[in-house]
């Protein structure tokens, strides 16, 4: 869309005002508000940002501007404000696109895709959580009808009804978006809520994940609710996801190449998609640094079924490095034919850095032609350490630390996050040494007098 055309759709539009959003190395969205009139200024040159005010944009108090240049096709209208349109947006620095911009490195990856002859579909889950904020600073769960207590809530009506006017709000707006909504429903913790939307491509989907959060924060704090995307804010319940479904499609003609009539291993899947799973499975511990980013992700990614962290008795959080069929137990599912589910991203991610690290991963399976090995279909929260030892399965890492030490060992994983590598590195490390220096509640409750 050209800017002529583009100024006329906002008037056409009604709109007034302009939030130019990119996100930085932690996902978090960040904005300008400009006056639509100045639609041509953002457009070709961009919305100025000092990137040293930022977490990890590769910059300091002496870097040149950041102009964050806005993407016409992701216009968005704001449904909690008439009047206002969101678009996401590249950022450029000294007139060139910016190699530590998420969104411009996804774009080299994705460009990369298709002179492969590719285009990857990616559909996300987005669960989270309401809470409410104490005068003390400690949350509770947001539960205004005083019926979201049970121990197993999922799919609980009571549970969901309490919160349908939020839900409502989310669906009309969504709706209204075309993004096709199909499901919404109460998760397994209490005020635990997922809404699906239909898959797009890799940079759609990323930028409509952002915006749902921004939409998710606003509508919650309509109704007296914080919206998070914390992956566990409460040690006894189960923690947050961002399920990734995804295929790899012909970049000409759509198809999707993912999928097989006649597969041996019986689910579904062609030769190329057990390829592109090896090339996961194979860095997957690097892998979980970057789709698992925070120190709290990995309360939520145990060994286990989670008896004594959920008090559902579940995680629903595989926390090892295997693929089978329709069984949640897996890290990767296969809930049909042609169709895979990552289930250990977390619901902290940046879908920009996951996707593009998740590509090159999956990328290096299908060059090397890397064999997944036969599908598990047994319960993995059953199987005991001996006989994973003997299958030799593996395990995702347990601390960030951990993760962070894998991903400083895999060349792969980093070539897909490019330049912006150093800065996540560092920035992992200074969170980790952060977290561990801290003295927790809990140390101080069972050594303060036994020792």
């Amino acid at each position: 869309m050209d800017r002529t055309k583009l100024k006329s759709h906002l008037q056409n539009e009604g709109i007034e005002y302009l939030l130019v959003q990119f996100v930085d190395l932690t996902g978090g969205p960040k904005v300008k508000m400009v006056p639509a009139d100045c639609v041509e200024d953002v457009l070709e040159s961009g919305a100025g940002f000092a990137g040293g005010s930022l977490w990890g944009m590769g910059q300091n108090a002496s870097a040149h501007d950041m102009m964050a240049r806005i993407d016409p096709a992701s216009f968005t209208p704001l449904p909690w404000e008439p009047g206002m349109a969101r678009f996401a947006a590249d950022l450029y620095v000294d007139d060139k696109p910016y190699p530590n911009c998420p969104r411009v490195n996804l774009k080299r990856v994705l460009a990369e895709l298709r002179e492969a002859g590719y285009v990857f579909n990616v559909g996300v889950e987005p669960e989270h959580f309401l809470v409410t904020r104490s005068d003390n600073g400690s949350i509770k769960t947001w539960d205004p009808a005083g019926v979201d207590n049970l121990a197993k809530p999922c799919y609980d009506f009571k549970g969901l009804a309490a919160a349908g006017e939020y839900l409502r709000d989310m669906n009309d707006a969504l709706r209204r978006l075309e993004w096709g909504v199909y499901q919404t429903d109460h998760e397994d913790a209490n005020a635990q809520f997922e809404i699906n939307f239909k898959y797009a491509d890799a940079l759609t989907t990323a930028d409509r994940f952002i915006f749902f959060k921004m939409l998710a924060s606003e509508t919650a704090r309509q109704h007296g609710a914080i919206a998070t995307f914390m992956p566990k804010p409460f040690s006894d319940r189960t923690g947050s996801g961002a399920h990734m479904h995804y295929h790899l499609a012909d970049a000409e003609t759509g198809k999707n190449l993912f999928e097989a009539t006649k597969d041996p291993r019986g689910l579904g899947l062609s030769e190329l998609a057990y390829h592109f799973l090896g090339g996961v499975l194979a860095h997957a511990r690097a892998l979980s640094a970057v789709s698992s980013p925070t120190v709290n992700c990995y309360k939520r990614l145990q060994v286990g079924q989670g008896l004594f962290s959920s008090r559902s008795g579940f995680t629903w959080t595989p926390a090892y490095i295997t693929y089978g069929d329709n069984n949640r137990t897996q890290m990767i599912r296969t809930p049909g034919p042609g169709h895979v589910e990552d289930r250990t991203v977390s619901s902290a991610f940046n879908p920009y850095l996951t996707f593009a690290a998740y590509l090159y991963s999956g990328l290096d399976g299908i060059k090397r032609k890397l064999d997944p090995g036969d599908p598990n279909t047994g319960n993995m929260y059953e199987m005991t350490a001996e006989e994973m030892a003997k299958r030799g399965i593996r395990v995702l890492p347990q601390s960030l630390n951990e993760a962070v030490e894998e991903l400083e060992k895999d060349a792969v994983i980093q070539a897909g996050l490019g330049p912006i590598y150093p800065e996540f590195q560092k920035m992992k490390r200074m969170e980790w040494n952060d977290y561990h220096r801290q003295v927790s509640a809990w140390e101080v409750e069972r050594y303060l007098t036994m020792i």
